[in-house]
């Protein structure tokens, strides 16, 4: 047919055309690297079991030695249609309040999340995760708000209050903590903090307490948004059919999360590297490429 009619009918030039017709090897060569490099953001995407978007993605791929531009991962996620599940509001945010006799006191910390140094300001709170056959179990965790770590955390089958009491004790066990009240904890008004037992531990801890204004999640954000995070990377729980299981796939979210879950606002290190870098001023990446 002729060449020039089937440019007017695709609205093309002829040089056009004859300029896509000779392009054709690189091409070629473009889709087989755009294929070699998304098995890279693939196996990266893949790592421990744990979803990831282009930034936990393109933090993975640095500390394996391996440089990709964040817009180039983005692109080829699209192109190959994989895609990280986006985060909704969780409905279960909120505890009932079970008492009304329990103190309620201020919020002194006031969204100042960062404003002094590690091991400061520390959140806390409580989430439920289903699995199996609408089976509960609740996670209580404290988390650093300087470097994002999670100190400790305690998994419970039921919502009584020695689960929350633990997590305190293991945070004592595990971390040095500023005394003389210079450490702030801060949770929201759920029955589990206002209640005297909690309220006696912490104080004989030297810690001072703070808590979210009722109903505002936005008081104790970065802890919410762990949570929210947290479930979206985590597989779907309904086929797990045992409390243990659930036990084994939290521990090893924590020591992933901890060590191995790099983080754009941390210097793209992960929490605990975050907090050795504090301390050292070697930043991993640093390390990595001297080796």
């Amino acid at each position: 047919m002729n060449i020039t009619w089937l440019c007017e009918i695709a609205q093309v030039s002829r040089s056009g055309f004859y300029a896509w017709q000779h392009r054709a090897e690189k091409r070629a060569q473009r889709e087989a690297q755009d294929q070699t490099d998304f098995e890279l953001i693939l196996e990266a995407y893949n790592y421990r079991g744990f979803q990831k978007g282009s930034r936990s993605i393109h933090m993975r791929l640095l500390h394996t030695g391996t440089r990709m531009n964040r817009k180039k991962i983005q692109r080829l996620m699209q192109k190959y249609r994989l895609f990280c599940p986006i985060r909704k509001a969780n409905p279960y945010r909120k505890m009932a309040k079970a008492k009304k006799e329990n103190t309620i006191l201020p919020n002194v910390l006031n969204r100042q999340f960062k404003a002094t140094g590690p091991k400061t300001v520390l959140l806390t709170d409580v989430t439920y995760l289903f699995y199996g056959r609408q089976q509960k179990a609740y996670l209580s965790t404290i988390k650093d708000a300087y470097t994002h770590q999670i100190l400790a955390y305690a998994l419970s089958p039921s919502l009584e209050e020695d689960f929350i009491l633990e997590t305190i004790h293991r945070l004592y066990k595990d971390h040095a903590l500023p005394k003389n009240f210079h450490a702030l904890i801060h949770s929201d008004q759920g029955v589990h903090y206002t209640n005297l037992q909690f309220q006696t531990l912490v104080h004989s801890q030297q810690l001072r307490q703070s808590m979210s204004r009722r109903g505002n999640c936005w008081d104790n954000a970065p802890q919410e948004s762990f949570f929210g995070h947290m479930k979206d990377e985590i597989q779907d729980l309904a086929g797990i059919d045992s409390y243990a299981q659930v036990q084994s796939i939290i521990d090893d979210y924590m020591d992933y999360y901890n060590h191995e879950r790099y983080q754009w606002a941390l210097a793209k290190c992960a929490p605990h590297q975050y907090e050795q870098y504090l301390k050292t001023g070697i930043h991993p990446l640093q390390t990595l490429n001297q080796e």
